[in-house]
């Protein structure tokens, strides 16, 4: 899992807290990690590869909404081959991760896999955090009708920007002046935690603003299209609402342990002494959120993809073939086609059969069909009468 105890393991002299979690167990807690890991790598892949029964369409030009989608389960992938490699390592060689624990050991190289590894994790783990905040901007924006491709540069440059910035920035406070002598005080662990929080707790608290705004904003496009608000375009609204609820559902599960666990041991460190009787409950509640992140923190990504695109089963068409993912169009005469989705999802250029809607109705219906974009509900096949719909 991603924490900052990690980074912290790596040094020689442990601050009490740190070794309470870390050698609890540690290869029940390293199998529980991997296990996680490789269920989330699986079936991440497996939602993501493309299913049979998709008809091939000209591929038009993909929206910023579908590539932060993809980069954040891209993210996820990464972070968990990360959890597997690491821990694979501690529980096949226990000789060369105890030298890690050793002041002025003769290699150095237990060290540079220690903190090499944790610093992958993290980094990819915070680049995910600031793809998230990166989608709730885009969405607010693309409603708003200020963004678009061109803004996933400056997206590519703020995410993996800030996450390196705030990695390294982290590290070198922690293992200052050197790696033996970084746990000689808090001074050196809280600027280390606080950059590897501040973007978990910048998605906790801004995102549902945004995602609230943002509905708000979807809702007042929808009424101005036809100057009435019907029944679909309600049901529309309530389904995007619904959308941005699942992935903050999703990353208050996986992230919230990691919190609870983070309070509970920074308190711990502030006690005489931590064995004490009386803080045995503590203790046991650390423990027990230790192994949970184990568990929850890698399944971020599988669940992510069940909340942007719903289950898209199990029939995998593993010809490589350019295609659009095809969706339910929206017309309020016709059924659809049962479609699935894939990791990357493309802006709808249907007009209507008519052609008769005005202008900025037509771009309104692009700007939330940017934004809406993700996945597809197997047993709903209503269709209706606009382009902005692409499967819930």
């Amino acid at each position: 899992m991603a924490s900052p105890r990690l980074e912290t393991y790596c040094c020689p002299n442990q601050d009490a807290a740190t070794q309470l979690v870390m050698n609890f167990q540690p290869e029940v807690f390293c199998g529980v990690c991997i296990g996680s890991s490789s269920i989330n790598l699986l079936l991440t892949v497996l939602q993501l590869l493309p299913k049979k029964g998709q008809s091939p369409r000209k591929m038009p030009k993909a929206s910023s909404s579908s590539t932060i989608l993809l980069l954040i389960s891209i993210c996820d992938i990464l972070g968990s081959l990360g959890m597997i490699f690491r821990s694979s390592v501690w529980l096949g060689f226990p000789g060369f991760i105890a030298n890690i624990s050793v002041v002025n050991g003769t290699s150095v190289w237990p060290s540079v896999f220690c903190v090499g590894s944790a610093m992958w994790i993290q980094l990819l783990y915070s680049a995910g955090f600031w793809w998230l905040f990166c989608y709730a901007v885009d969405s607010y924006l693309v409603v708003r009708r200020s963004a678009g491709l061109s803004t996933i540069v400056l997206y590519h440059m703020m995410t993996w920007g800030l996450a390196v910035m705030l990695c390294v920035e982290g590290i070198t406070l922690l293992y200052y002046p050197s790696l033996s002598s970084c746990e000689n005080g808090l001074e050196h662990a809280i600027p280390h935690y606080i950059t590897t929080y501040a973007p978990l707790l910048l998605v906790l608290v801004v995102n549902p603003i945004l995602f609230r705004r943002t509905v708000s904003a979807v809702a007042s496009l929808l009424k101005g299209r036809q100057g009435i608000y019907t029944e679909n375009e309600r049901r529309l609204g309530t389904e995007i609402q619904i959308r941005f609820f699942k992935i903050m559902l999703v990353f208050v599960i996986c992230w919230s342990s990691n919190i609870i666990n983070e309070s509970l041991l920074f308190y711990l460190e502030m006690q005489p002494d931590i064995n004490e009787t009386p803080l045995k409950n503590i203790r046991s509640a650390a423990l027990i959120t230790w192994i949970i992140m184990g568990v929850l923190n890698p399944m971020q990504g599988f669940l992510f993809t069940l909340a942007f695109y719903g289950w898209t089963g199990w029939r995998m068409d593993l010809k490589w073939r350019k295609r659009e993912i095809p969706w339910e169009s929206m017309s309020s005469s016709t059924v659809g086609e049962n479609t699935y989705p894939s990791p990357v999802n493309y802006q709808n250029n249907i007009h209507d059969s008519k052609k008769t809607a005005a202008t900025d109705s037509q771009q309104t219906d692009e700007a939330i069909s940017m934004m809406s974009e993700g996945n597809t509900s197997s047993d709903d096949r209503v269709t209706r009468s606009s382009p902005i719909y692409q499967g819930w």
